[in-house]
């Protein structure tokens, strides 16, 4: 199978840029995409072509190096390299891994991961030291518990660090035994000086996890597929929560899940424009609240 057709090239950057250069920004960072090594990433397109025929194509199938140049084409000034274990002895070398792509591409935020095992307390110890800027953590691919207490010091030196994890802990879009926002919530509870960052707004527990920002001040949440056609068939964000995903402003960041999108890139772009709550908020969402996060230095557009 392959990918969808996408709007050319050139037509999608050029939209993409209007967009951004219309609110005067110098382009966008999206902390949600995905680089891995090549085996596991024809394993995760395997996966969703498993699922039928135009169920979820990859629309950005590509060699790495296209896509590193599609995303800079877009204007995409920091992307991450997002990638998750769903066993043991997998975390330390895809951090390995990660290290040594962020060595080749500067404007990539060094990424890193983790599991439930004994030695994840020193990789994830030895990562932070050494650099790593963004983790992630997938409960529902990974299968575990992010209680378990092999993670206790885990979330501990993030927290004590201040490097912020992307979490898949909602239950969209296949529910796992651990995920919801009961078993996140506990770790919170445990590590409030956590710097989460909710991945997809939560869907479909949109409000739940909105509650969580709101009573957690380092809780985030990012953008990933949420208020796209395709996600809003399935878990409609609602509009009574509007007010609040405007209010929480400065806590929401762009992500988009590239290149693992069924739809162009433009298109999660579009729907946070449609949601009509102001050039200050999406400038925000876009550059700024990223910016911020990670300490970045403000830089002059691509070209």
């Amino acid at each position: 199978m392959t990918g969808i057709s996408p709007p050319s090239e050139a037509d999608e950057s050029a939209e993409i840029r209007r967009i951004w250069g219309g609110l005067g920004l110098p382009g966008l960072v999206d902390v949600h995409t995905h680089f891995m090594p090549a085996n596991m990433l024809r394993k995760v397109w395997a996966y969703f072509d498993a699922l039928g025929e135009g169920v979820w194509p990859i629309t950005y199938r590509a060699s790495q190096e296209e896509r590193v140049e599609t995303l800079r084409g877009f204007g995409v000034l920091r992307f991450t390299a997002l990638s998750y274990p769903h066993r043991p002895d997998m975390a330390a070398w895809l951090n390995g891994w990660a290290a040594d792509f962020a060595e080749q591409h500067p404007d990539s935020l060094r990424s890193a991961t983790f599991y439930p095992e004994p030695d994840a307390k020193d990789y994830v110890a030895e990562a932070i030291s050494s650099g790593a800027r963004i983790f992630k953590a997938h409960l529902q691919v990974g299968g575990y518990d992010p209680r378990d207490p092999l993670l206790t010091d885990v979330w501990g030196a993030l927290a004590d660090s201040g490097t912020p994890v992307v979490v898949h802990c909602a239950s969209g879009p296949v529910p796992g035994n651990f995920t919801g926002p009961g078993p996140f919530a506990e770790v919170l509870r445990r590590h409030p000086d956590l710097t989460a960052v909710i991945a997809h707004a939560g869907a479909p527990e949109y409000t739940a996890f909105l509650d969580l920002v709101e009573r957690h001040d380092r809780v985030h949440l990012d953008t990933t597929m949420a208020f796209t056609p395709f996600i809003e068939a399935l878990s409609p964000f609602p509009r009574s929560e509007l007010a609040r995903l405007r209010a929480f402003g400065d806590r929401v960041l762009l992500g988009t899940d590239f290149p693992n999108i069924p739809y162009a890139y433009v298109e999660q772009l579009r729907h946070l424009v449609a949601l009509d709550l102001g050039d200050d908020w999406l400038r925000g969402v876009l550059h700024d609240n990223a910016v911020k996060l990670f300490g970045l230095e403000p830089e002059p557009g691509v070209t």
